[in-house]
């Protein structure tokens, strides 16, 4: 059994983790710390237990792992005092604040035996696990291009913001998502042309990036934007056979919001109408166009691969390396706003 407990009761630990975790026989929640008891607005769980002491949760010899899903900006603190109490960690995106203070957690984990790691749960996003099955059957032949949109209409999130801050850009705060997906599968690229912008002009948030990472021939742009008002497919891939194009996004996020939690079977889970489309030319010079059936997506798997990391010694998912490499794309993103 992994027994674990989590810094923060708002909507991360309520949302994207505790109806994962709590699914899982081999795992039990024991201590959720509340940071500020009176603006909860999420009804408590029965059978775990609440605290507002701080070190009440760390203490205790029961919990192997503690979850941070707090501001990015107390990340490093946290993430510090936790291994320093002797608990593995996991720690919601984007990681840390600068690739700095990363490397310091990772050194200190690593000199203590322990396991610190970023909650890189798009890994297991329907859409983008779909994409890896159709690049695995070979049919769009040798890959050219990948498009990754991530877009939102929502235009008052920046008109609202009159300062600029880095860490809570737009490439922070989302880019780590599609960056991670893309390191995960690909590997570090041989070099990478940064489009960061801030839209309403310098001194305003960056609201729109647009990355290219190159693998050879293979280029992959990573895109998202607050201003487009119809998105543009999830997924779109170029191979010299086909391609292949996914239109909406993994769905978890769409139930969670509704309240539609994984017990249900369908949680989550594509319908024919998401289903993306393959076109290719065969041997023969056939062309073919095929429904492509989604790959289930499921957040969940994070927690099934700390297990196995923690009780069973095996190796982590998700890398110190492409955790680095990730946070150093971020921070160079946005080296030049101001």
């Amino acid at each position: 059994m992994l027994t674990i407990g989590y810094i923060g009761n708002g909507k991360s630990t309520n949302r994207y983790h505790l109806p994962f975790a709590l699914q899982r026989e081999n795992i039990k929640v024991k201590t959720i710390y509340r940071r500020s008891p009176e603006r909860d607005q999420w009804e408590k769980i029965s059978g775990v237990h609440y605290t507002a002491d701080l070190d009440e949760l760390l203490q205790d010899k029961d919990i192997q792992l503690i979850v941070i899903c707090t501001k990015h900006d107390s990340h490093y603190a946290y993430a510090k005092k936790v291994l320093e109490h002797n608990k593995h960690c996991l720690v919601e995106k984007p990681f840390m604040e600068t690739s700095e203070q990363a490397k310091e957690i990772f050194a200190l984990a690593e000199s203590k035996a322990l396991i610190v790691q970023a909650y890189q749960n798009r890994r297991f996003d329907s859409d983008f696990l779909t994409v890896q099955k159709v690049i695995e059957n070979g049919k769009l032949g040798e890959l050219l291009e990948i498009e990754m949109h991530f877009d939102y209409y929502r235009p008052h999130i920046p008109e609202s913001v009159h300062a600029f801050d880095s860490d809570s850009s737009f490439l922070y705060g989302h880019g780590c998502h599609t960056l991670d997906q893309v390191i995960s599968y690909f590997g570090k690229p041989d070099h990478v042309h940064y489009d960061v912008r801030q839209l309403l002009g310098q001194g305003r948030m960056n609201d729109y990036f647009d990355l290219d990472l190159y693998y050879g021939r293979l280029k992959i742009s990573v895109k998202s934007s607050y201003f487009r008002i119809k998105e543009r497919p999830s997924f779109i891939v170029y191979g010299k056979k086909g391609h292949f194009v996914k239109q909406t996004k993994d769905r978890q996020e769409e139930h969670l919001k509704q309240f539609y939690m994984p017990d249900n079977e369908d949680f989550g889970v594509d319908t024919l109408e998401h289903y993306g489309v393959l076109t290719y030319i065969d041997a023969e010079g056939t062309m073919h166009e095929e429904t492509v059936k989604s790959v289930d997506g499921d957040y969940g798997r994070i927690y099934d691969d700390l297990y196995q990391a923690i009780i069973n010694g095996k190796e982590k998912t998700i890398t110190d390396e492409e955790t680095l490499l990730q946070m150093e794309m971020l921070e160079k993103g946005v080296a030049s706003l101001r």
